[in-house]
């Protein structure tokens, strides 16, 4: 059995989010800390942007105006907004035979977890692998799948990215629970409202929710209320670590951030994923 730390964390703002990734990639890649699956979620809601996506993207007078956190991430990609969802990441060592060959075979192996976990849940999902060449031009993540992403339907429903360091690897995602993905587009920068709303179009036909994909979700999210949402985020959490564990044959241990990677997220989190001109440099 492989030995993983798991860990469930409170929501949070998106600069915390992303310098505790980064603060574990440290840890377990100096063989401080084991590898480790976290599962968060976020508050406020936040945009974030891949690596090397332009700033020029963001309409941050509208998103300052929403009452969302901008942050720019350490993996690829477009633009997320984070809210009403579980996010899950998984950090590897290096050498570990799951993150081995080149990216997409590391997508394929995890997509073989993420797909077991959906269907604890009743989704029948699927992870093709995308014919090369396609790609869907703009801003928006969730507009076009990438190899072995996750898709139901046609539509996208869990976006994944991934950063390969000297410590190792680390790959994150996305999976809405509930909500209008249409939404992200009010974050962005459009010619007109008329292009806008066109966008927000192609984002709801391209892309799906859980609850989309299932139909239903038990407790019903309708009411949006903080409570439903901590429900359902831990029945699908538990889903996704069960089908890890299914998958990889991973003894999970139950465990938090340990005080140096705290110490490191803080730092991080102050520095760079907290830093306005970090934010805006491209």
């Amino acid at each position: 059995m492989r030995q993983w730390r798991l860990i469930y964390d409170s929501p949070t703002a998106g600069s915390i989010n992303m310098a505790v990734d980064m603060a574990i990639l440290a840890a377990v890649g100096t063989g401080q800390s084991p590898p480790t699956l976290r599962l968060y979620a976020w508050s406020p809601p936040c945009l974030s942007l891949g690596y090397g996506q332009r700033a020029a993207d963001v309409a941050f007078e509208r998103v300052a105006a929403l009452g969302w956190d901008v942050v720019r991430r350490p993996t690829g990609g477009r633009a997320i907004l984070h809210t009403d969802e579980l996010t899950y990441s998984v950090t590897l060592p290096p050498g570990d035979d799951i993150a081995a060959g080149n990216v997409v075979e590391s997508y394929r192996r995890i997509s073989r977890a993420l797909v077991a976990g959906l269907v604890k849940l009743g989704v029948q999902p699927e992870a093709d692998k995308r014919a090369d060449g396609i790609d869907v031009p703009g801003p928006v993540c969730f507009e076009t799948p990438s190899h072995y992403e996750i898709t139901v339907g046609g539509r996208k429903l869990i976006g994944s990215a991934q950063v390969r360091r000297k410590e190792g690897v680390l790959q994150h995602g996305s999976l809405p629970l509930y909500g209008d993905l249409g939404r992200i587009c009010d974050a962005l920068v459009y010619a007109d409202e008329t292009e806008r709303e066109t966008a927000k179009t192609q984002v709801q036909a391209r892309a799906a929710t859980l609850e989309e994909a299932l139909c239903a979700l038990t407790p019903n999210p309708s009411g949006r209320g903080g409570q439903d949402f901590l429900l359902v985020w831990q029945t699908v959490a538990d889903a996704v670590a069960a089908g890890f564990a299914e998958t990889f044959a991973i003894e999970f241990t139950r465990g938090e951030l340990s005080d140096a990677e705290r110490a490191e997220a803080e730092l991080l989190a102050a520095d760079v994923y907290g830093n306005e001109v970090y934010t805006r440099r491209r």
